[in-house]
């Protein structure tokens, strides 16, 4: 696809040593796979928002901490990773927004995606295509999204912002399930959580989490449980301000508040196993932000999980 920019050869790492394979050498650039990676270096969505910029480096530092780590040592793979690179940032928000679509929508009749923010208004894009390619599945599709914010916001004055992605897929499309987990209510307001409701969405909220009593993971299952039943066909969402700022403090928005590593995991590992997970996208990790590279190291973490779960 001519409009993607393709990811540069140093960061596929190799320690060259056959005892210590690392996941960089069995990435290739060509090749169609089972699993392809796209990037967006794109945060213009989030300067729309208002929003802290720096995520149009998060493909960059994501992939370079990822293609780093080891293969996992208890799950001998043969994997192969394409990664077709990065959308190329020329052109109006919308028509890149049009040119992500069908690179995934492509992408999706092969393989399964990873796909790396970049601004959460990629989540609409990536959220379409992976509609698209699902009209005839037998199951309804299901689109999680964990996340401090709704991300339903209104279109307005024509500006696409990084928190209209979930109001743009409730408004195009009508058959899927929407799940948003870890909202937080301090930047939420009250008439897009109804909103949310009146169009069929389930919300967990972060304050629910605090304030059970119950351990976080333990109340994100029984609240996914209904869903997760079938192998259904998903998109995972996740935009890293859904964590904590001690965890993960390269976000275009933070707070003290929010999930660990050690909360989501275990809930990642049973979606991974009980669902059709066709698609992972990761947002706004913001490198300019992040301290000890946190952030992208956990994005990686995250996306190390998805690739070897299959």
């Amino acid at each position: 696809m001519e409009f993607l920019t393709p990811v540069s050869k140093d960061l596929l790492f190799s320690k060259n040593d056959p005892q210590d394979p690392r996941v960089g050498e069995f990435v290739n650039t060509g090749a169609k796979s089972c699993l392809s990676v796209i990037g967006y270096a794109d945060d213009e969505g989030i300067a729309n928002n208002g929003g802290r910029v720096g995520a149009r480096m998060g493909p960059t530092e994501i992939r370079r901490a990822l293609y780093k780590m080891t293969l996992p040592m208890l799950r001998p793979t043969s994997l192969q990773i394409q990664d077709v690179g990065n959308l190329e940032s020329s052109g109006s928000l919308i028509k890149r927004h049009e040119l992500a679509q069908q690179a995934v929508q492509e992408l999706l009749k092969t393989s399964k995606v990873l796909a790396l923010g970049g601004g959460h208004d990629y989540g609409f894009p990536d959220g379409a295509a992976f509609l698209e390619t699902c009209q005839n599945a037998k199951e309804k599709p299901l689109i999680i999204n964990f996340d401090a914010h709704l991300d339903v916001r209104p279109i307005k004055n024509e500006k696409i912002t990084s928190g209209t992605p979930f109001w743009r897929l409730l408004e195009n499309y009508k058959n899927f399930d929407l799940l948003e987990i870890g909202m937080q209510s301090q930047c939420n307001s009250s008439f897009h959580y109804e909103w949310a409701l009146s169009k069929g969405a389930r919300v967990l909220l972060y304050e629910e989490l605090s304030m059970s009593g119950q351990n976080y993971t333990q109340k994100m299952l029984e609240f996914l449980e209904p869903s997760i039943l079938k192998k259904r066909p998903t998109f995972l969402s996740v935009d890293m301000d859904v964590f904590s700022s001690a965890y993960a403090p390269g976000c275009s928005q933070v707070f003290g508040t929010g999930l660990t590593p050690r909360d989501f995991l275990p809930v990642l590992k049973v979606l991974l196993k009980r669902l059709d997970v066709r698609i992972l996208g990761i947002y706004e990790t913001s490198p300019a932000l992040d301290v000890d590279q946190r952030t992208a190291k956990l994005a990686a973490q995250i996306s190390h999980e998805y690739l070897f779960s299959f």
